[in-house]
């Protein structure tokens, strides 16, 4: 079964259902609840989501949300090596360089991103949602 980091962008789609990627990114939900796909974040996706949660909508409902997400998603963890590793590489935001770094050191198949452009220079497959799906075994629950 393919194990992907989902970028952080991908989460907040999915939790603040922003157009134009809140029918895909909800099917890759979907698609992980159904035991399709594995998703990961990297450990600072809900710290970010936190923080942006927070300030939209408040504190108890920021820990409701990444209490949710934690039950959700599986974390790709981050240490020194993989702080060290993401400085090195040639992404230009540093955030996705962590997130790659995470992904690679967590041996995941693939990234997925809304802006796949982010990772121009990845060792790691990158996919859009909607690519993702089409590349899943069954189309259940892709019709969202």
């Amino acid at each position: 079964m393919m194990r992907v980091l989902l970028d952080t962008n991908v989460v907040l789609d999915f939790l603040l259902d922003r157009e134009p990627f809140a029918e895909a990114v909800t099917a890759v939900w979907e698609a992980n609840r159904q035991g399709q796909v594995v998703t990961y974040v990297s450990a600072i996706t809900p710290v970010n989501v936190f923080y942006i949660a927070r300030k939209l909508q408040g504190a108890e409902e920021a820990r409701q949300i990444v209490t949710g997400l934690l039950a959700e998603c599986q974390i790709a963890v981050i240490d020194t090596k993989v702080l060290q590793d993401a400085l090195t590489l040639p992404l230009k935001d540093f955030e996705d360089a962590v997130q790659h770094a995470s992904a690679a050191h967590s041996q995941l198949d693939a990234i997925v991103t809304c802006d796949p452009r982010d990772y121009a220079t990845s060792s790691l497959p990158v996919f859009s949602p909607a690519a993702l799906l089409k590349m899943l075994p069954t189309s259940n629950g892709n019709d969202h």
